[in-house]
């Protein structure tokens, strides 16, 4: 199948995802085998040894390359081996521009991990493009985005900022994880280079991990094939394997997600004991127009304020149905405390300027009956 006239959720289920022409199986096999027969003396039949390629991490690639308006996909061990991936080819000298509030395992891997190599990064707030073109440097080779950020939804104008870059000659890159290509397709607005983690939506049930990078830029794309080749971490078959059972469902979850989300939010927001809520399809919202203009949906990811550590942890020890645990994106609702989880790495003045604060929980809106969840959120703030 590689018509991309087709929908979203025909793709998903489709694309890289023929029967297999052997046995005629609907679903692509798990293909365990680490190496593959030659035909000759450098003569194959696709495939040599795994680590390079695989036929069913090849499968999820073309599948999600599909599902980003992307040409190639490359799939990694996990969402911080996709980070890893995105600067392996920097070199000493180099500069990078970061949206100032990443996701804190990906600060820790720029600031205490690669710029040991020389590499060096600023961390500034994209919201305001300007910012963006202050920072740029004779140096800069990429512009790194989060959007919306991980966990105070501030959002970034996708389309400005490529613009921007591009009149430098500076490709960008957008971590789309909270949104999904189901909402948000950062290729379609100007980037260069879309990035996952796969653990989170495009998964779905919180059963493995994975990371993807997706580009249209030729260069890019060999690029990322020789840092899976030299570098060798890479999605096992079996977690590409749940990687494509997960995004077969992937347009339905997000809309009840999306849905969920919603009115979680509507109800929180009104909620006494809760001072802000930080989610974009809010009206309140402060790029809420952006929000609607970028996305096709609102998703589930969202954070509010209960005013201190000691309350967020009465709240989190008082829900039932809904998991105190870090990761999100799975079917189940899951809420956590930010400042010691996700920017735990990062110290208390740098997790303030960024809005986290003590008081901040961050919550993944699952697809459990809505009354459910409005239930155990009604009876866990009682507690506070």
């Amino acid at each position: 199948m590689t018509e991309s006239h087709y929908g979203f959720a025909t793709r998903s289920i489709h694309e890289g995802q023929e029967p297999d022409p052997r046995t005629g199986a609907v679903n692509v096999p798990i293909y365990l085998s680490s190496t593959y027969q030659l035909e000759g003396i450098d003569k194959h039949r696709g495939w040599e040894y795994s680590r390079v390629n695989n036929p069913t991490r090849d499968a999820l690639e073309v599948c999600l390359a599909s599902l980003e308006s992307g040409a190639t996909g490359h799939a990694f061990a996990s969402g911080m081996a996709a980070i890893a991936g995105l600067v392996t080819m920097m070199k000493t000298g180099d500069h990078v521009i970061c949206t100032s509030n990443l996701y804190g395992g990906t600060t820790r891997l720029f600031t205490q991990v690669v710029v040991h190599y020389g590499i060096e990064f600023s961390f500034v707030d994209t919201s305001d493009p300007e910012n963006v073109r202050r920072a740029i440097r004779p140096t800069t080779k990429l512009v790194h985005l989060e959007t919306p950020t991980n966990p105070v939804m501030t959002l970034t104008d996708i389309r400005a900022v490529s613009q921007l870059c591009h009149e430098y000659g500076i490709p960008v890159s957008v971590d789309n994880t909270f949104m999904s290509p189901y909402f948000q397709r950062p290729l379609e607005l100007g980037a260069d280079i879309v990035m996952h983690s796969t653990t989170k939506f495009l998964n779905g049930h919180s059963d493995g991990l994975g990371g993807i990078l997706v580009t249209n830029d030729p260069v890019q794309a060999e690029n990322f094939r020789f840092a899976q080749k030299c570098t060798g971490g890479i999605l096992s078959p079996f977690e590409s394997w749940l990687v494509l059972r997960g995004v077969k469902t992937l347009a339905v979850r997000m809309r009840q997600h999306d849905e969920n989300g919603r009115q979680v939010a509507a109800y929180l927001a009104k909620h006494p004991k809760i001072s802000k809520v930080f989610y974009p399809g809010l009206a309140s919202h402060p790029q809420h127009e952006l929000a609607v203009r970028q996305m096709s949906g609102f998703g589930s990811m969202m954070a509010f304020e209960v005013g201190s550590r000691a309350n967020a942890d009465k709240l989190l020890q008082a829900v039932r149905i809904i998991t105190n645990g870090e990761s999100l994106g799975g079917v189940e609702s899951l809420i956590s405390h930010s400042a010691t989880t996700t920017h735990v790495s990062l110290s208390e003045e740098e997790r303030e300027s960024i809005g986290i604060t003590q008081g901040l929980v961050r919550i993944s809106v699952g697809i459990e009956e809505i009354g459910d969840i409005l239930g155990d959120l009604d009876q866990g703030l009682k507690a506070i």
